[in-house]
């Protein structure tokens, strides 16, 4: 889109030198006419060392900002202009943004003394001055050296956007007229790099919000969302709260919304005829639509959505304590304790069995042709050949004897997770143990989904609140299945304890949408990920010519879908203003002189986070083409010599042959010569007083924007000169009503 939102408000932090004269005229008349304070400036320069003014025009400067080496690198600071009544700190931060105190400091703030990661300066006679403090030289400088990393307690500069910073010290902690900031980034962490600067949480952070609460499933003992029909199945038991209904079977719901779409109520006992039958453990999907489940105590049925019974049989033996599918699809795999068997569906004939030294659950894994069978009350995790149906190896399950939890292999990797009280013991296809998870809840149940290579853990609760370990609470934690790392922020999960039954879980391929039961509650959870956005797309430096339309294109991606905003800076990142009606992916616009070495960024919004992309910076050269390019005459004069014949203060002669230098030519205002840089240099303009006198092309007056060149008037003198030459300014301030602010 393109942004008209009216005159530039000032001239920019950081300006490259001026071609020629009249873009400083332009640039100091729009400051004025704005009423922008001049002072805080960076360094447009993007490599190092880099320099920045504060609010009270203090000047801070850093020897490296960039490609900074991420286990440790000295740096040296220096400023001056700092006030002799508040002390200081000098330090890396997380920058906060705009009036927000940069904080944690990496490595803290230096209030001994001996500290290499931040120095601390008072004023001269500061009763901290000498071994704690080193006090600052004359006109408030400072030299320092520090040390800094990209990671020091807990805080991570690849993470969060850092900056090297002076603040007020401890004992004026909420004094911000001594913030200057200076972003510095790591090796491998460049500006501008895709990803952007995350504002409150990392770029491209997971996590995921519970979006509903499915209340019709009775008390759900297990789960599975059906890779084909998509439906979701959930085996349940009755819940005592609603006496006036037995919620007992197999619940068919919509995944969306969670309506009941069916209910298999009823399965045959153990004379065959039906009766009402909980779902206690769901095996696995049927082709198409449907699932294979174990109701207690010991029947083996199947039924899909439609169904009015489940169809099945009943073993012989002892109770079912875990079921799977088979080796074949006619086959399922059933524990009765300790006794492993096969058995046909259809008719519940045993094909093989296997009797182990103890167990009740197991996890199988027929892509490798393995079986693992935990042993909680002896602590044992047992490997069974599905081949052979011979136990081919134990190993010790650390810490849980006579726990409860689960046993869940990861198909992708073949990594065998077994829960233990409030740990995750995960062992890799050979049985070797690799990770110890810990968690502060009771680790209940595993889920994996290939398609992105997590793991996710349901933790429950104990319930007992006289157990000062507990808070009724569960957590949903989700880990990298490679390398263990948290994947996501964990999703607390309220009221989830284990009193009247273990989480299970449901993951849709791709991780989007996570169902966790919760069996005291009676209901699933059903969680939707979101995640904060990440920048695909970044924008770059770019340069154009004065009146030349530009553009600035940025993108990011998340969950929701992001929002943007084009943010704009003319302080050299000190502050930041939004840009009216930029809100797309494209800033388009016409670059004016009086916006070099503008900053601009895009801030991408949604529910989980903020995050910038890398400030960029805008240069504008003068257009050198056509006879304008040196300079406007000065009213009536002559412009053979550059003389303003009106008399009238500040008109900008020159010689008008159309060259690209500095203006040559002598102006007379008000008895006062002006001179200016010679031909062929961006040279800075002497600004005028009232009375007789010489100007000269040093800067001089009223100062100087910084690192310009371009000098500023006073509020007084330059009203006059403005009403004075009216004519120019109006001319010159209509060439300048198009611009990214």
């Amino acid at each position: 889109m393109t942004s008209t939102p009216g005159t530039a408000p000032g001239n920019p932090a950081g300006g490259r030198g001026r071609p020629i004269r009249r873009a400083g005229t332009a640039a100091a008349a729009a400051l004025l006419l704005a009423g922008i304070p001049v002072g805080a400036a960076v360094s447009a320069d993007a490599g190092t060392p880099k320099t920045a003014t504060g609010p009270q025009g203090q000047k801070l400067t850093v020897s490296a900002t960039a490609g900074l080496d991420p286990d440790g690198q000295k740096v040296r600071v220096t400023g001056e202009g700092y006030g002799l009544t508040t002390g200081i700190y000098v330090a890396l931060c997380k920058d906060n943004g705009d009036n927000r105190v940069p904080s944690p400091c990496l490595g803290g703030a230096d209030m001994s003394g001996g500290s290499k990661t931040s120095q601390w300066i008072v004023p001269p006679g500061d009763p901290y001055e000498g071994d704690l403090a080193s006090a600052f030289g004359p006109g408030g400088t400072f030299d320092v050296e520090i040390e800094i990393t990209q990671k020091s307690d807990g805080l991570d500069c690849a993470e969060v956007t850092c900056s090297v910073v002076t603040r007020a010290d401890h004992r004026a902690a909420g004094n911000r007229t001594q913030d200057v900031r200076i972003p510095v980034a790591f090796a491998g962490q460049e500006p501008g790099e895709p990803g952007g600067e995350g504002v409150d949480v990392p770029a491209g952070t997971v996590s995921y919000k519970a979006a509903a609460d499915f209340t019709s499933a009775g008390k759900p003992l297990d789960l599975l969302l059906h890779p084909e029909s998509k439906k979701l199945y959930a085996g349940a038991d009755n819940l005592p709260d609603t006496a006036d209904v037995d919620e007992r079977g197999l619940h068919v719901l919509n995944p969306e919304d969670g309506k009941a779409e069916s209910w298999i109520s009823q399965a045959p006992g153990s004379t065959g005829e039906l009766r009402a039958s909980a779902a206690a453990r769901i095996a696995g999907p049927l082709p198409g639509d449907g699932v294979v489940y174990n109701y207690p105590l010991r029947g083996v049925g199947s039924a899909k959505a439609g169904d009015a019974s489940a169809k099945g049989v009943w073993l012989a033996g002892s109770t079912i304590t875990d079921i799977a599918p088979g080796t074949t699809a006619d086959t399922v795999l059933v524990a009765q304790g300790a006794k492993l068997s096969e058995i046909e569906r259809a008719t519940g004939t045993a094909v093989r069995s296997l009797t182990l030294p103890g167990g009740t659950q197991f996890a199988a894994d027929p892509e490798r042709g393995a079986l693992w069978y935990s042993d909680f009350a002896a602590g044992k995790l047992h490997r069974v050949d599905l081949t052979s149906f011979t136990v081919s190896g134990s190993f010790d399950l650390s810490g849980a004897q006579g726990a409860t939890g689960f046993t869940e292999t990861d198909p992708a990797t073949g990594a065998v997770w077994v829960g233990a009280n409030r740990s995750v013991l995960v062992f890799d296809a050979a049985g070797k143990l690799l990770k110890t998870l810990v968690g502060k809840d009771l680790a209940r149940d595993a889920a994996f989904d290939t398609a992105t290579g997590r793991a996710y853990v349901a933790w429950q609760d104990g319930g007992d609140l006289s157990d000062p370990a507990n808070d009724n609470n569960g957590t949903l934690t989700v880990y990298d299945s490679e390398d263990f790392a948290v994947a996501a922020k964990d999703v607390s999960l309220p009221g989830n304890h284990s009193q009247a039954g273990s989480a299970s879980l449901a993951v849709e391929p791709g991780g989007a949408t996570v169902y966790v039961t919760s069996p005291a509650e009676g209901k699933i959870t059903k969680l939707v990920r979101q995640v904060s956005p990440l920048v695909t797309r970044a924008p770059a430096d770019l340069t154009a010519k004065d009146g030349e339309e530009v553009s600035l294109t940025a993108e990011a991606e998340g969950t929701p879908e992001p929002t943007v905003r084009w943010q704009v800076s003319a302080d050299g990142s000190q502050t930041w203003k939004d840009v009216e009606g930029a809100a797309g992916p494209a800033l388009t616009f016409t670059a004016l002189t009086a916006q070099d070495g503008y900053r601009y960024r895009a801030e991408f919004r949604n529910d989980v986070g903020t995050t910038r992309t890398a400030a960029v910076t805008l240069t504008v050269t003068a257009d050198t083409g056509g006879g304008d390019a040196g300079g406007d005459s000065g009213g009536n004069g002559d412009t053979s010599n550059g003389t303003d014949g009106s008399g009238s203060t500040g008109g900008d002669g020159s010689t008008g042959d159309g060259s690209a230098g500095g203006d040559s030519g002598t102006q007379t205002a008000g008895g006062s010569t002006e001179g200016s840089g010679s031909t062929g240099t961006a040279g800075s303009t002497g600004s005028t007083v009232a009375g007789g006198g010489t100007g000269t092309a040093a800067t001089s007056g009223g100062g100087s924007l910084a690192a310009t060149g371009a000098t500023v008037m006073s509020v007084t003198l330059a009203a006059a000169a403005l009403v004075g030459a009216g004519v120019l300014v109006h001319r010159r301030a209509r060439r300048r009503t198009e611009g990214a602010l």
